[in-house]
């Protein structure tokens, strides 16, 4: 059964006015107050409190904003914690008519960091907020000035894209990303208000515009996968990247299904003297109600959508996640993202059945505690499909 912490993580379900989880992180920085910023500001963030009137504004540090950074540089999540620890969000009411918007919209559309000046009504502490999509921010505060102090470099398929107002935001979201445009620069875009049809546009809150990519791409490949030929075996992946394992039990199939376990072992980040384990599944083109297991479904759902994409091949997914203590603070939806891609780019066990398929699995994972769980795994026991008879 799922613990609170690991369904809230971190957001706020429990109404105490700070996750008690999260207080510890207060402790281990200390940074001086600041009143203004002068430096590079590589993306812009937008909060969801208040929504449809929203603040939001630039993200700003002198590092890199991008996790395929980090991990290129091999980064651990105390760099990664370290760097985002001095960042600064900053805030003013996005409307879309105000005038910040066309300056954080520029920040947005920028290929690389632009220089920012920012003063802010009053000096800023540290107070390090998070929950299990956004990657954490270590400062933030009320802006009373910003000024863009450079010049952005726009591609050409960013900028045709927010041109265009009468392209949906879903065929705008598809074509950025087959044109080489990464989910977190289409994030931004969405969150900016720079992406669907001119009359819909508005600053979308960072945090569900992470899942909106992730689905909006989902949505198209769903589409595209199921007139491939299936997959000719079983295949199974598995990787780790800052604790967390994720497994992928690709099974030859016509149509799409997918089904993800999400455990937290006992005693790591949500939670507590027990494992925390969520399962959510999908049949077919939609999927209606939002994941209790948050964004990182979407993400896990993308990756492997992405890489039979890629294969040219139809199959039905299982997807593990398994989160150790290793995994000691939350940096957000990305980490089981690029999780998803280590593990479907290693060299894939290929076998004949489901049962060795699972047993496979089982191995690379050290436990079979999640086969009891999965629903597609008791279907297909219990009735034969074409792929039994070949």
């Amino acid at each position: 059964m799922p613990s609170r912490c690991s369904v809230c993580k971190g957001r706020g379900m429990c109404g105490l006015p700070r996750c008690p989880i999260s207080s510890r992180f207060h402790a281990l920085h200390n940074t001086k107050p600041v009143s203004d910023y002068m430096g590079a500001s590589p993306s812009v963030f937008v909060g969801s409190y208040g929504y449809p009137k929203v603040v939001g504004g630039p993200l700003m540090i002198n590092d890199s904003d991008n996790p395929l950074d980090w991990i290129q540089r091999g980064l651990s999540i105390d760099d990664i914690v370290s760097i985002r620890s001095r960042t600064i969000r900053g805030g003013k009411e996005m409307d879309i008519k105000a005038p910040v918007i066309d300056k954080v919209q520029e920040i947005a559309l920028s290929s690389k960091p632009l220089d920012v000046e920012v003063a802010f009504t009053k000096p800023i502490q540290f107070d390090l907020s998070f929950d299990g999509d956004v990657t954490p921010v270590g400062l933030s505060g009320e802006m009373k000035k910003l000024d863009v102090i450079d010049n952005a470099s726009v591609s050409l398929v960013v900028d045709a894209c927010t041109s265009d107002t009468d392209l949906k935001s879903t065929e705008a979201a598809r074509i950025l990303f087959e044109n080489g445009t990464d989910v977190y620069k289409i994030t931004n875009l969405l969150s900016a208000g720079l992406l669907g049809l001119g009359k819909n546009r508005r600053a979308v809150p960072t945090r569900w515009a992470i899942t909106a990519t992730d689905d909006m791409i989902c949505t198209a490949y769903k589409k595209e996968i199921v007139h491939y030929p299936a997959l000719s075996e079983f295949e199974v992946y598995c990787s780790e990247l800052h604790g967390n394992r994720l497994c992928f039990i690709l099974i030859p199939a016509n149509d799409w299904r997918f089904e993800m376990l999400e455990r937290w072992q006992k005693h790591s980040l949500w939670a507590e003297e027990e494992d925390s384990i969520i399962v959510d599944r999908e049949a077919g083109m939609t999927k209606r109600e939002y994941s209790p297991i948050a964004g990182g479904y979407y993400a896990a759902r993308l990756a492997v959508l992405e890489h039979l994409k890629r294969a040219g091949r139809c199959a039905r997914v299982i997807c593990i996640r398994d989160i150790s203590g290793e995994y000691w603070a939350p940096l957000g939806v990305w980490v089981v993202r690029e999780a998803a891609h280590k593990s479907l780019s290693s060299a894939p066990v290929k076998v004949s059945t489901l049962s060795d398929a699972v047993n496979a699995a089982a191995f690379k994972i050290g436990s079979r505690f999640w086969v009891p769980q999965i629903e597609m795994i008791r279907d297909m026991k219990a009735q034969k499909s074409i792929f039994d008879f070949r």
